[in-house]
């Protein structure tokens, strides 16, 4: 497996793997988008790009995050897009022997083809998700990115 990005939203911890990870940012300045869908939070402007932002709370729980001085945009490559997802918390960056990861029979269904695995750190099950399949997977995602890419 390798190196991980460990992160919270809600009570959990998930791992992006940190292959598909561009950077790790404070918030600021998130611009809301009119009629997105509402995992949608905004867009923002890193590194002379506009980046659209996800709330992967809202996608996993249906709540939306309430941002504090731990929340953090988690930036990633997805596919030829850059993508923040906005987590609670960005933890650390750990490596992974993939011996460790445990596949669960879940990950057999469409809706969770995402889920790369489960590992154990710290008496905790953290999942592992593969973000361009988590983004790819989203409802309205291509509504979105063709607006990204019009605002370019």
């Amino acid at each position: 497996m390798s190196k991980v990005v460990v992160v919270r939203t809600g009570n959990e911890e998930y791992a992006i793997p940190l292959q598909s990870v561009v950077s790790i940012e404070k918030i600021e300045g998130i611009t809301p988008i009119p009629k997105m869908p509402d995992y949608v939070t905004g867009m923002i402007e890193k590194r002379q790009n506009v980046i659209p932002v996800i709330d992967l709370e809202y996608i996993f729980y249906h709540r939306f995050i309430k941002p504090d001085e731990h929340t953090r945009l988690v930036v990633v490559k997805s596919g030829e897009h850059i993508i923040g997802i906005l987590v609670n918390e960005a933890k650390e960056i750990i490596e992974i022997p993939s011996e460790s990861v445990k596949q669960i029979g879940l990950l057999a269904s469409p809706a969770t083809a995402y889920i790369l695995g489960v590992v154990s750190l710290n008496d905790c099950l953290v999942t592992i998700i593969n973000s361009e399949v988590l983004i790819g997977s989203l409802e309205g995602i291509n509504v979105l990115l063709a607006e990204m890419e019009s605002r370019q």
